[in-house]
């Protein structure tokens, strides 16, 4: 069987679920390290133990028994098939019960951060330009100023750029996923 996660993604799977070892699919999903007959409180322990060690920790989970886990984890993803707490515990609601949608999620993820940076790259340049020249600190040198109405403008292009920046995300297509994002 073909592992799932075939692309590079830079993210370490591990699989730790309360089910016996003969139910452990890891290894068939392409997972090396894997726990089998976990309560909740060691699921919620492995992720405090992640953390400590310097990993950002993402728990996908659909049971009662997952909830610990779940809130303990800088993200919770809940499969919406599972339990009503598992979906409460978590920040992320994935609407149907296929692995492959958290590998969508991680990549929406980071083309919104790498969006937010861009954002704010040019938010930055205009404002760095823009404000010494609307205050006019190039004029004693120089002798020229700029209308403040070409300030104006620029500033403007400057929201008009992050905004036409932020609509690039619309652009992102998911084709089998579809999920909630829960702010609590």
């Amino acid at each position: 069987m073909q592992p799932i996660f075939t692309q590079p993604m830079k993210v370490r799977s591990i699989m730790v679920t309360g089910d016996n070892w003969g139910t452990a699919i890891a290894k068939e999903v392409g997972i090396e390290t894997d726990i089998a007959e976990a309560k909740p409180e060691q699921k919620a322990e492995k992720v405090k133990e992640l953390q400590a060690s310097g990993y950002t920790v993402a728990m996908v989970g659909d049971g009662i028994n997952d909830s610990p886990a779940l809130v303990a984890a800088d993200v919770g993803m809940a499969i919406e098939a599972g339990t009503y707490i598992a979906i409460e515990a978590a920040d992320i609601v994935l609407m149907k019960s296929n692995l492959e949608d958290v590998i969508t999620v991680i990549n929406l993820s980071r083309k919104t951060f790498s969006c937010i940076r861009l954002n704010y790259i040019w938010a930055l340049g205009y404002n760095v330009l823009g404000i010494p020249i609307a205050a006019r600190a190039p004029f004693p040198s120089t002798g020229y100023r700029l209308p403040p109405w070409i300030v104006g403008a620029a500033m403007a292009t400057s929201s008009i750029n992050v905004v036409c920046c932020s609509l690039l995300l619309k652009k992102y297509i998911v084709h089998r996923a579809r999920f909630y994002f829960f702010v609590s």
